[in-house]
């Protein structure tokens, strides 16, 4: 196995290696599950703006059912809702991670945090943009 740096570090992993779960077929997807609501969980908890948006979804979601007039639309109307939702999960993974790295200010976790908030800006202006053009 290569070794990186000459230190004791291999280059490449075994599968086996990189699997913490080693649970196979329906257990491995049941284990997945549960850690995925782990994590909702986790995100709901700990940030307010994951909670705004959940309840924006609980607003948004059936009113995009009475509003559109195809099924079409009414897809359109839903999937950036959820865009939101999976984009702020992802900002808030990128601000978990940065906050574990150290307290201390570098410009890079600045930039990681604002690239993040960024990417929520823009879906958010996604939503509000196909809703828009959708309904008038």
């Amino acid at each position: 196995m290569a070794l990186l740096f000459r230190r004791k570090i291999p280059l490449f992993y075994t599968l086996n290696e990189v699997m913490k779960n080693e649970a196979t077929g329906l257990k491995r997807i049941v284990s997945a599950f549960g850690f995925s609501m782990q994590g909702l969980k986790a995100c709901y908890r700990s940030e307010a703006a994951f909670r705004q948006e959940v309840w924006l979804s609980v607003v948004l979601i059936p009113l995009a059912f009475f509003l559109a007039e195809s099924a079409v639309d009414r897809v359109l109307l839903i999937m950036p809702v959820f865009l939101v939702l999976i984009v702020e999960i992802l900002n808030s993974a990128i601000e978990s991670v940065v906050d574990r790295i150290g307290d201390e200010y570098h410009v890079l976790s600045g930039v990681a945090k604002d690239m993040g908030s960024a990417a929520v800006w823009l879906s958010l202006m996604l939503l509000i943009a196909i809703w828009l053009i959708i309904l008038i």
